[in-house]
């Protein structure tokens, strides 16, 4: 076996795994291979309408930014005979966006707001001092400088999601069939996912939570709260677990606020060892750090479960980027829960739009894709009636779409632990019937993706009768 078929093999492998992480399908796809050696260095290309890719790739031309006309690579697809020919490692394109590879500031806050580093350091060393409405006159001309990129897609880039669609569709398209069996994303068959977070920035934002746990629980709707262990704010024990015991979550945020979290990676991992022993004696099973600063590879010094981080769009933070996904993902053993909605101070103070529009504009994007919907509402923006009026709206409307099942409203540790729970079930055939098995089983639903033409659409099976060999149908 040469080289270049030791290449495809793996590229297929992979490839099967990445379809089989996502959907919880069979890894029997079709054989995915490149179609010849990969250019030394990566850049971004088109893959159709709906998807910038960036990577290494074995054809075409690659641009050094998304900006201006991309080649669209879709020419060098092809599929049949249970093969699917690319012109560029799929793995490495999907990591690439999760990751934020395709930016070469995104693992370096240095470039964040503003990018000259010493005045980063005397804005941060001022933050506290200033007032909310220098902070938004000083960000809204930072952003109209920064100006709108268009990659990743505003308000919610779904490219990941589209490139696994895309992905599926060639492999049944190569093996000849019409619908494959997965188990569903959601448990109970819940048509997206949505958790509320709420990151506790200073004193007068820790005094308003108790209201803040009453508003929220009018709408029988529990959130998470991120307390910073040290500087900001006294944390007592008590804080944390009247928290708790109204039902409520509790994750660490950051360890003093002060954005040089990643300033070093030296740095990062002293204060990722401070920030575990903060989380060990929380008991906190989550981390997000200070003003969505970070750095994906890293992450994996950090002792939790699952880190609340990553945007999946950040054209309006202060560290450009996005992880181009509306699901959780892992990287190395943390999961991922990415921000898939605009921030409260930024709707308020940055858009000056006291209206939930957006935000239902984000949730019906995200509800296309089946999508987590996360929200970071802060209790120090919302303490005014003005804001307070938005926020409830918001919860109404989510409440609503609950009530209509449209979504299940979970905490941060429930949506991770059932995104853990789904990734070791396994789908298989008994007595003709497809059924689900593994612990946690019985939460799991049985869905079908059926292709029509160059598209995918989903269904739920109503029984569990349905036979094996009337789902993986052949065209």
């Amino acid at each position: 076996m040469g080289l270049g078929d030791v290449t495809n093999r793996i590229s297929s492998d992979a490839v099967g795994r990445l379809l089989a992480d996502h959907y919880r399908c069979s890894e029997q796809s079709a054989n995915f291979t490149i179609t010849g050696p990969l250019s030394s260095s990566p850049g971004y290309f088109r893959i159709g309408d709906e998807v910038i890719g960036y990577a290494q790739t074995s054809g075409g031309n690659r641009a050094k930014s998304p900006a201006g006309t991309l080649d669209d690579l879709s020419r060098f697809i092809s599929a049949g005979d249970s093969i699917v020919n690319l012109p560029f490692d799929a793995c490495q394109v999907v990591e690439n966006l999760r990751q934020e590879l395709y930016s070469s500031d995104s693992g370096e806050p240095s470039d964040a707001l503003p990018a000259n580093r010493l005045v980063r350091s005397l804005y941060y060393l001022l933050r506290p001092l200033l007032s909310v409405g220098l902070r938004r006159n000083f960000q809204k001309l930072y952003f109209e400088r920064r100006g709108i990129p268009p990659f990743p897609a505003w308000p919610v880039d779904t490219s990941v999601e589209n490139i696994l669609e895309h992905l599926l569709v060639l492999s049944m398209k190569a093996q000849n069939l019409s619908r494959v069996p997965f188990i569903w994303f959601w448990p109970g068959g819940a048509d997206s996912c949505t958790m509320m977070t709420h990151d506790v920035e200073t004193s007068a934002g820790v005094d308003f939570c108790p209201a803040l746990m009453d508003i929220n629980d009018s709408f029988a709707i529990k959130s998470s709260f991120q307390v910073v262990p040290e500087k900001r704010y006294p944390v007592s024990p008590q804080y944390l677990e009247n928290m708790r015991t109204r039902g409520f979550e509790v994750n660490v945020h950051d360890l003093n606020h002060d954005g040089h979290l990643f300033r070093t990676h030296a740095e990062f991992l002293q204060r990722a060892a401070q920030i575990n022993q903060y989380g060990r004696q929380y008991g906190s099973e989550g981390f997000r750090a200070a003003i969505l600063y970070r750095n994906v590879p890293w992450h994996d010094a950090l002792d939790f479960s699952y880190d609340m981080s990553v945007p999946n769009v950040a054209h309006y933070d202060p560290q450009k980027g996005g992880c181009c996904t509306v699901f959780p993902f892992f990287a190395g053993k943390i999961l991922e829960l990415p921000l898939t909605t605009t921030q409260d101070y930024t709707l308020f103070n940055i858009f000056g739009d006291y209206s939930i529009r957006l935000w239902q504009k984000q949730i019906g994007l995200i509800q296309e894709k089946h999508g987590l919907i996360s929200f970071i509402v802060h209790p120090d923006y919302i303490i005014e009636e003005k804001a307070q009026k938005v926020y409830r709206n918001l919860l109404a409307h989510l409440a609503d779409l609950r009530r209509k099942g449209e979504t299940w409203i979970a905490l941060p540790g429930e949506v991770a632990s059932w995104w853990r729970t789904r990734g070791n079930l396994r789908l298989v055939e008994r007595h003709g019937t497809w059924q689900v098995e593994g612990e946690g089983c019985e939460r799991a639903r049985v869905a079908f993706a059926e292709l029509s033409g160059d598209r995918l659409s989903y269904s739920m099976a109503l029984n569990y009768s349905e036979t094996a060999r009337g789902v993986a149908q052949k065209m």
